[in-house]
């Protein structure tokens, strides 16, 4: 893109954003601001977007984390407008909470904090009090014992390896790992087949699954119900993966020793055994740089040259520029589309220099290279073609706004 083309890219940002990835977008280039009324892109991390109204001005939307729950997805996939999220860029300060967690739950260090706390009198009573009361907060050591992690992506597969290193065992469970992530994984994570066999087996269980429909209450009565006695539950990945009442219920059995998450709400308030910290999964210097960065970097590529990758409705789509005329076309799954697209080229002579195409569920997602400069008239031809949400034409070097239609 010319520099007068990426001079008017609006970046609204609606939760601060780490001024180091920021500065990724160059300040020529890109206008951000936490009050613009027509933005190109708008950057969030938690900021609940559900009851905003989106600005049709709106191309892309940047989460700088991973989970895009506070982000109306289903609603931008209907505008072609792609959601990017930055997953594995928070993954040590996760994978160090939950380690954290493990040692706070089986060293009982909570209890063993309060009851300090709680100690009154002078030094020699105080001792007293703490070598009579130190016995009921005895606890148990990590090597030897079976750590079962649901979920191998990019904060599962570290947090095993890290609990190999501790001399623990682990299981693994994960029936949509990818090819990239499971020749990544350690080769001394035993795999299990089913998730009840998982639980069945563990001492230590730790979650790092997206939210989504099959995943909102795996953890239930039922599955509870195969877990060995006194199981050490850990949750750093969304609440509403486990049914609290049935956590609560299996707290009260006996069955899970301790439940140790990053979500408080009232009813796990004061829970003796219940361990609630207040989501601070990525609440690092390092963690929210590392976000601000990947989004910054993504954002950067694609608003340029259309590439996408990393995102939670849209396909990764990647092309090298094959020549300085590139269009991008958001568009419905459905077939004979992209000979449409093709034809609309055709009949003016455009010759196609290079051309991928990818679809992810319901959403495809194309760019073309041409070996010459694409007619407003063409782009505007695509657009009408049904099934097609957005049409980007991104040209290296034509000195006009960039068309979104």
């Amino acid at each position: 893109m010319s520099e007068d083309i990426q001079k008017i890219c609006k970046v609204l940002t609606l939760n601060s954003i780490a001024s180091v990835g920021l500065k990724r977008l160059p300040a020529n280039i890109f206008q951000i601001s936490s009050d613009i009324s027509d933005p190109d892109v708008i950057l969030v991390r938690s900021h609940n977007m559900h009851d905003m109204d989106i600005p049709v001005s709106v191309i892309a939307i940047g989460r700088a984390g991973a989970g895009t729950n506070n982000i109306p997805v289903n609603q931008m996939s209907a505008r072609g407008i792609p959601v990017f999220n930055t997953p594995g860029a928070n993954a040590n300060a996760v994978k160090e909470l939950v380690l954290a967690g493990m040692l706070m739950a089986s060293r009982n260090l909570i209890p063993a904090l309060r009851f300090v706390e709680a100690l009154e009198g002078d030094d020699q009573s105080f001792h007293l009090q703490v070598e009579a009361g130190k016995k009921q907060f005895s606890g148990l050591e990590l090597p030897g014992r079976t750590l079962g992690v649901i979920g191998l992506g990019k904060i599962g597969r570290p947090v095993a390896d890290a609990a190999i290193k501790l001399g623990m065992k682990v299981l693994g469970y994960d029936p949509k790992i990818t090819i990239d992530s499971a020749w990544s994984l350690s080769a001394e994570v035993q795999r299990a087949n089913q998730i009840e066999d998982l639980v069945r087996r563990s001492n230590f269980i730790s979650l790092h699954v997206p939210l989504n429909e099959s995943t909102r209450h795996l953890i239930n009565g039922p599955l509870i119900s195969h877990m060995q006695k006194n199981t050490i539950l850990l949750n750093f990945s969304r609440n509403a993966i486990v049914d609290e009442d049935a956590v609560l219920a299996g707290i009260k059995s006996g069955i899970i020793k301790n439940y140790v998450c990053d979500f408080p709400d009232q009813k796990l308030k004061q829970q003796p055994a219940v361990i609630t910290l207040p989501h601070l999964g990525a609440s690092t210097h390092e963690a929210e740089e590392n976000c601000a960065m990947m989004i910054a970097d993504q954002i950067m590529d694609y608003i340029a040259h259309g590439n996408i990758s990393y995102t939670v409705n849209f396909p990764d789509v990647v092309m090298e520029r094959g020549t300085p005329f590139r269009v991008a076309v958001a568009n419905a799954n459905v077939p004979n589309l992209l000979g449409q697209i093709s034809t609309r080229m055709a009949d003016i002579g455009l010759n196609i220099h290079n051309m991928i195409n990818k679809s992810r569920g319901e959403m495809a997602y194309t760019l073309v290279d041409t070996d010459r400069a694409v007619p407003p008239e063409i782009i505007n031809a695509i657009a009408q073609i049904t099934g097609v949400l957005m049409v980007r034409y991104l040209p290296v070097s034509v000195p006009s706004e960039p068309e979104r239609v």
